[in-house]
């Protein structure tokens, strides 16, 4: 089994203390208020997603994507907050339990044992990602199988959810959705892998009905994450890399450790046209790599219809290297990605123009919901402090970047806190007003915090601060699913 010592000999980083032991679950739990008010508006549920355990008996894990998934649930109603923090237990979590062993394969791992078991030995579906609310569900989300049912109030782990026979045979969901807030559905897609990859495309009702599918083949297998709904058109990037399957077949390596960087293939583009999922282009552009995209929408450039794709674009993959390093406590490797603007005709796939918006490093970026493939007035993401050391460091900051003025209003946490990613949400009672909220992990006081900010105003510190009862390690993705009432 692949695994990187954690480093005990010299002094760690704060935000290491973090991910230095496997999360505590709890009950719900009503929350103590550190620092100012919960907003009368903010009615609903927070909840987030992100590797809980890294460590068994027989080591640690081969990559920060190995973690197993755990989920924190943080209800707000009449002016109070309570939080529910789980485990997402899926089959192969409770076998690893009861053995406190790591005995499956994963992202960055291989099974431990001789190779002839490791060819039988399934990948472990880590649920650790992010996560969708439905209307009877919230979907524990990993993109390598199917999603992971949960309860939405206690976190009781339902079973795998195949979405009513939709993703039968453990097809995969990603974690990046899209939900059109014009009329509700959910787009998403998963990658089958192959000698060349199937791009395998849903369209989903409100409830998580698949309503539409379709299949458009890759070249070779590319590492795609995430992808964009813009306006009328569905967007895909597929980096220049290429996963060697024979190496993963045969148990020799983990998928992680078997994705070569090709810089000669270019970046693919695809387009997609939202309403019958068939291809509308597809071209090749220049060489980068993203995780994420912030948004996309339709605009005319020189009188012609144009894509406006803002993305974390990074100039190779480095970037796998520092998260394998992020799970040991320890990073070195350098590596940044920042925010850039692509303008991209759809009916050829054309790039008309590349444009870097922010040069700091950065990462997660969202948009408000209903603005989701809409010219947004705002962009939430994270960013390094100001004189932070941004190799070693996560990142103690988040920001609103206005992209008509080029603005940037930074809300700094402090030394020794880290934020997740940020998430907006609507007032209930002023839809004008929105809220910004985060899990900060504070490691001078080795204690995990919600905080909540002003959209409109990050930089003048938090409204309100809510004291979790332990440490939640450092998570990828959440969402807001706003109360019924």
């Amino acid at each position: 089994m692949t695994t990187l010592p954690r480093p005990q000999a010299q002094l760690s980083p704060t935000w290491s203390k973090a991910l230095a032991q496997p999360a505590t679950e709890f009950s719900k739990t009503t929350l103590s208020l550190l620092e100012g008010y919960i907003p009368s508006g903010l009615r609903g549920t927070l909840y987030r997603n992100g590797p809980g355990r890294l460590q068994r008996s027989n080591g640690s894990v081969g990559h920060w994507f190995d973690g197993d998934g755990a989920v924190l649930a943080v209800s707000f109603a009449q002016g109070e907050a309570s939080a529910t923090y789980r485990y997402v237990r899926t089959s192969q979590f409770a076998t690893e339990e009861l053995a406190d062993k790591f005995l499956y394969s994963g992202y960055g791992m291989t099974a431990p044992g001789p190779l002839w078991k490791r060819w039988t030995t399934p990948l472990k579906n880590a649920a650790n990602t992010s996560v969708l609310a439905l209307g009877d569900r919230l979907l524990a989300l990993w993109e390598g199988g199917n999603p992971h049912a949960m309860d939405l109030d206690n976190l009781r782990t339902l079973g795998r959810d195949d979405l009513d026979g939709a993703l039968a045979g453990n097809l995969a969901y990603s974690a990046h959705p899209k939900v059109d807030p014009t009329t509700g559905d959910i787009f998403n897609f998963g990658v089958a892998p192959g000698l060349n990859a199937t791009l395998n495309l849903y369209r989903s009702d409100r409830q998580g009905h698949v309503q539409q599918q379709a299949q458009i083949a890759l070249e070779g297998t590319p590492l795609v994450h995430d992808f964009a709904l813009a306006g009328p058109y569905l967007v895909f990037c597929a980096p220049p890399t290429r996963i060697d399957l024979l190496p993963v077949g045969l148990g020799l390596k983990p998928y992680g450790d078997s994705i070569q960087w090709r810089p000669d293939l270019g970046t693919q583009i695809t387009i997609v046209d939202k309403t019958t999922l068939q291809v509308v282009s597809q071209s090749v552009a220049d060489p980068w790599f993203q995780w994420h995209v912030s948004n996309a929408y339709l605009d005319s450039e020189d009188g012609r219809q144009c894509i406006v794709l803002d993305v974390i674009r990074y100039l190779d993959f480095k970037t796998n290297d520092y998260l394998r390093e992020v799970a040991t406590g320890e990073v070195q490797t350098k590596t940044k990605g920042t925010y850039w603007r692509i303008q991209i005709d759809p009916l050829n796939g054309q790039v008309l123009s590349q444009t870097e918006l922010i040069d700091q490093g950065c990462e997660f970026p969202v948009v408000k919901p209903q603005q989701v493939g809409q010219n947004a007035d705002a962009v939430y993401l994270s960013i390094h402090r100001p004189g932070a050391d941004s190799h070693h460091d996560l990142f103690g900051a988040i920001a609103a970047f206005n992209p008509q003025t080029d603005a940037l209003t930074l809300a700094d946490c402090g030394a020794h806190r880290y934020p997740s990613e940020p998430v907006y949400v609507e007032d209930a009672d002023d839809p004008s007003r929105g809220w910004i909220l985060t899990v900060v992990f504070d490691g001078e006081r080795e204690q995990s915090d919600v905080w909540i900010f002003n959209a409109d105003t990050l930089d003048h510190g938090p409204v309100g601060r809510l004291g979790l009862p332990g440490i939640i390690p450092h998570s990828f993705h959440g969402t807001w699913q706003a109360s019924v009432a």
